[in-house]
């Protein structure tokens, strides 16, 4: 197996990405009506796939693993402008995780399909990876080390999910049909066949 290079335009695309969840993560801080319940809506899930979609799987999820890492460096790029290798036991850092599943995934439907329908179920498989992964690290961090409520139970942490759940996957679905659109006008980065 040979190892894919990336020109430094490829690179610079990936870097847009990093920056575009910066923004995303931290949304609430321009729009605080976007706070649910004491929860920070954010436009993560909405990038990752974006960036799944319309770099591919390596160059989407390298973009995601550059996010992640600048992050866990210090700089305050995670939602609520924090960061920190300390995220790693905070209950969210499953989603943080998750969204290089999620562009990857993205990008592999996409690299096989370019027709619209493509793009919308590899948005719904990117949303479902983002889902799946972070309340599942989620309940467990609870459950392991952040000492939730006796009570707190598996069905509840899904059950909390369900309040961003609309709003993640209408901007699933329009990141796949942006992400059609613009790649219908300007092929940004040839897809693998």
């Amino acid at each position: 197996m040979s190892a894919k290079k990336f020109r430094a335009i490829d690179l610079c695309y990936a870097g847009m990405f990093a920056a575009l969840m910066a923004i995303g993560a931290n949304i609430t801080s321009i729009a605080p009506f976007l706070v649910v319940g004491g929860v920070p809506i954010t436009l993560q899930t909405f990038f990752a796939v974006l960036a799944g979609a319309v770099l591919g799987s390596m160059l989407g999820a390298l973009s995601m693993v550059a996010y992640m890492l600048i992050g866990l460096l210090g700089a305050p790029v995670f939602a609520q402008f924090s960061g920190g290798f300390q995220t790693v036991v905070s209950p969210s850092f499953g989603f943080i995780l998750s969204f290089i599943a999620a562009a990857y995934a993205t990008g592999k439907v996409i690299e096989k399909r370019q027709n619209l329908t493509a793009y919308f179920i590899a948005a719904i498989i990117g949303l479902v990876l983002n889902y799946f992964i972070g309340t599942n690290w989620m309940y467990a961090a609870y459950k392991i080390w952040a000492q939730a409520p006796q009570a707190f139970s598996y069905k509840m942490a899904w059950l909390w999910m369900a309040v961003p759940l609309p709003k993640d996957i209408i901007l699933s679905l329009f990141a796949g049909w942006l992400a059609h659109r613009i790649r219908a006008v300007s092929p940004v980065i040839a897809l693998k066949r």
